[in-house]
């Protein structure tokens, strides 16, 4: 496999650090959640780093390349028109499953889960991966995720695992050395075997982010400054190879303009401790320069087509995981049933602050942050998504309705006429309200 192309060293482009991250000192590029942007109309502060000769990739999250079902082909053209209008040299995605197909109705997660280590999940990974390839105009690279649970029955190691998804496929990794610490915390998986098992020529870039341990789990936060123990791991990698770019991941609790030029100077630290590398003047291309491309991977032969068998079996797995996971049904027989509750916990919570965030009139009108998530949570307890966040704050308004809540009249106004201003059509009439709620008493 040929080398990357270089990168250097940036960090997560996120709204609310847009401007911080404008001034940052020394940057070579940066990454932005694909799904967060429209192709036609890409903020202004994305276009001026690239007028700068900032590169910036599409780091997509809701692909499910790991899922049981083949690749949403709206989704793979939409993460494509992102990177062609980013001028990206790569997408990058994750090895992971997001929501189920099999059996109805979908579920969604929310959130990034894993994928059993085992062949027919495997072989199910590597056909989403190809199809992936060939949809897409420039190379894909796949990020290892952090986990809290372990599947039972598992056929390989994290790193054989990755190390036959990149023979097989020829796909780049992009190494996230957090997740690799909070894999050796929550599953007891060393980040040093795994390094040791992949092939690292085949790496990307690398992510680093922040997080924090508590009661035995570790909780990867991208909300808290990156610890020593996550650039140790960093470091480990890097004795073993250069890596052609290496990113700073923040998502929330954004602190200071100097505490993010500090967390990137350690990770230069880190590179290179003598301090020897050209600086990012010299390395980043001038606007009128074409960037260097990613050298597309070596050929890969052609593979049969996976069984629908196999297909099934990965697809009705995750669909038993899933549902113990969002919907309250039983835990499938091997997983740990208190790492299922912490998860349980953790995707609903989750699930609270980004409709909250998507529908931020919705803990005015409840009363508060509090009422919000005690409100929210009590309804997402037995009530999975299956239709994105939007639909999911259309879905917990209307549930509040039919139970004639909230409690104050002008409070239910209120939320009568945001949620119909939002769904296009009346509420429920009284005598359909009293029905869905003797429903869901019964639930």
């Amino acid at each position: 496999m040929k080398p990357m192309a270089h990168l250097g060293v940036g960090i997560g482009w996120r709204p609310e650090i847009a401007d911080a991250v404008e001034r940052l000192p020394g940057l070579d590029w940066v990454e932005v959640v694909a799904e967060n942007i429209c192709p036609g109309h890409l903020p202004a502060s994305l276009l001026r780093l690239r007028e700068r000769g900032v590169r910036v990739v599409p780091h997509g999250v809701s692909l499910g390349l790991g899922g049981a079902h083949r690749p949403d082909p709206e989704k793979l053209a939409a993460l494509g028109e992102r990177a062609v209008a980013l001028g990206a040299p790569l997408v990058t995605e994750h090895i992971a499953f997001v929501r189920t197909t099999t059996p109805a109705p979908a579920l969604e997660a929310g959130h990034l889960l894993p994928v059993p280590r085992t062949r027919d999940a495997l072989d199910v990974l590597c056909e989403n991966v190809r199809i992936a390839q060939d949809a897409l105009p420039v190379p894909l690279a796949l990020e290892n995720i952090a986990a809290l649970i372990s599947w039972p029955g598992e056929e390989m190691t994290e790193g054989r695992f990755l190390s036959e998804l990149v023979e097989r496929t020829g796909v780049r990794l992009l190494i996230d050395v957090a997740n690799l610490h909070t894999n050796r915390v929550n599953r007891g998986e060393d980040p040093a075997a795994v390094l040791d098992a992949i092939p690292l020529e085949a790496l990307a870039y690398v992510h680093v982010a922040g997080g924090f341990e508590r009661d035995g789990v570790w909780h990867d936060t991208h909300a808290h400054p990156v610890p020593g123990v996550v650039l140790d791991v960093l470091a480990q990698l890097r004795r073993r190879v250069d890596p052609p770019g290496v990113l700073l991941e923040r998502d929330d609790d954004f602190p200071p303009e100097g505490e993010l030029a500090g967390e990137l100077e350690a990770i230069r630290g880190v590179l290179d401790p003598a301090g020897s590398r050209p600086s990012a003047s010299l390395r980043t291309p001038s606007r009128h320069s074409a960037p260097d491309p990613v050298p597309d991977a070596a050929p890969v032969p052609a593979a049969d087509p996976v069984p629908d068998a196999a297909r099934t079996r990965v697809g009705l797995a995750q669909a038993a995981l899933l549902s113990a996971l969002v919907a309250g049904t039983p835990v499938p027989e091997g997983f740990d049933r208190q790492r299922i509750r912490v998860q349980s916990r953790s995707l609903a919570a989750k699930r609270a602050g980004v409709v909250a965030k998507v529908a931020p009139e919705l803990p005015g009108i409840l009363g508060g942050e509090k009422a919000y998530r005690e409100a929210f949570l009590a309804y997402a307890r037995n009530r999975p998504m299956t239709g994105g966040y939007r639909r999911d704050a259309l879905d917990f308004a209307e549930h509040l309705l039919i139970r004639e809540l909230p409690a104050d009249p002008s409070d239910r106004r209120r939320l009568t006429a945001w949620w119909q201003e939002r769904a296009g059509t009346r509420p429920a009439r009284r005598i359909v309200r009293w029905a869905r709620a003797l429903v869901g008493r019964a639930a």
